[in-house]
């Protein structure tokens, strides 16, 4: 067997990048092997994946020199950011979270180049200004962004251009895990089941989290003739009311779709509630153009395991609450 190449993986312990680091291990070919990069070497994740065969690596995306390091010798690197990331109140007034996400992707760019890595995945998102307009009503956040943590990746894809490396855009979509949370399906007064999403009639996308790194994984396969691309990830593209049909079937009990619009999100005052309807709003207006740009021939060649939302739901049916 020839020597293996090194995938580097940014924030391995996490959904997309631990997707990622477990597809390679569990590629037949061998062809790569599995670096995963997180701050804390010493945490059950980290530790759970050596022991699976990975190569854990401490680095840190505020800290260039430690990705320089973790970044040599490795043919290519996975790097995704984490806007979501707990912070105190002090830490997002000296450092607004894009602003964090934009050094971080810079850091690792520059790291990159600099350590000879010869093909980047990036995991980035869509500016979603264009789908709003001034006086529309719809509140800006940290000046002009609309949903900052797609508007603040979506800046940040300039970092692998500017670096030279080939690099590929990789875009999820919904999560189908968040009808485990956010979007998952709730009692009404009467009893009765009912799924409060602010999708409108629109065809939303949507994505296992596995299928990610799994189709990162199809990528690096592929090569560096995926340089340029922008591959949107998606498992299936359905209305809300699609969505209620696909877990009444595998709930066993109807389950009805209430559209909530995004108006009625920005006025429920939980935190994060503007950013939410904004991020909703966009979904709905977007949703053609994205729908446009799923290629589901790619997809399958690139994961031929790709789950539609029957198929995820009728293997995690249980973890869906009711």
């Amino acid at each position: 067997m020839s020597e293996q190449q090194i995938i580097a993986v940014v924030g391995a312990t996490g959904a997309q990048g631990g997707g990622l680091v477990r597809a390679i291990l569990d590629d037949r070919s061998g062809r790569f092997a599995a670096r995963a990069l997180t701050r804390d070497p010493g945490s059950a994740r980290a530790r759970e994946l050596a022991a699976l065969g990975a190569e854990v690596v401490g680095a840190d995306l505020d800290d260039e020199g430690s990705l320089r390091k973790a970044f040599d010798g490795a043919h290519g690197a996975f790097v995704v950011t984490n806007f979501w990331e707990p912070r105190t109140p002090e830490e997002e007034r000296v450092r607004p979270a894009t602003a964090k996400e934009r050094e971080q992707a810079g850091n690792a760019a520059r790291a990159g180049q600099e350590a000879g890595v010869r093909h980047f995945v990036w995991s980035t998102l869509s500016d979603t200004r264009g789908y709003f307009w001034p006086g529309d009503g719809t509140p800006s956040f940290e000046g002009s962004y609309k949903v900052p943590h797609a508007d603040g990746k979506a800046e940040a894809d300039r970092f692998f251009l500017e670096s030279g490396v080939p690099t590929t855009f990789l875009q999820a979509n919904v999560y189908y895990e968040a009808f485990r949370g956010m979007f998952a399906p709730r009692r009404d007064e009467t009893g009765a089941l009912v799924l409060p999403l602010g999708f409108g009639e629109a065809r939303v996308a949507a994505q296992a989290a596995e299928d990610v790194g799994r189709t990162a994984l199809g990528i690096f396969r592929h090569g560096i003739g995926m340089a340029g691309r922008r591959v949107n990830v998606a498992g299936s593209v359905l209305t809300g009311a699609q969505y209620a049909a696909a877990l009444s079937l595998a709930l066993g009990e109807p389950v009805t779709y209430r559209a909530v619009s995004p108006d009625m999100i920005r006025a429920a005052g939980f935190p994060g509630a503007g950013e939410v309807g904004n991020m909703l709003q966009y979904l709905i207006a977007a949703a053609p153009d994205i729908a446009e740009l799923i290629d589901f021939e790619l997809l399958r060649e690139l994961n031929p395991r790709l789950q539609s939302f029957d198929t995820w739901l009728a293997a995690h049916r249980d973890t869906i609450p009711r």
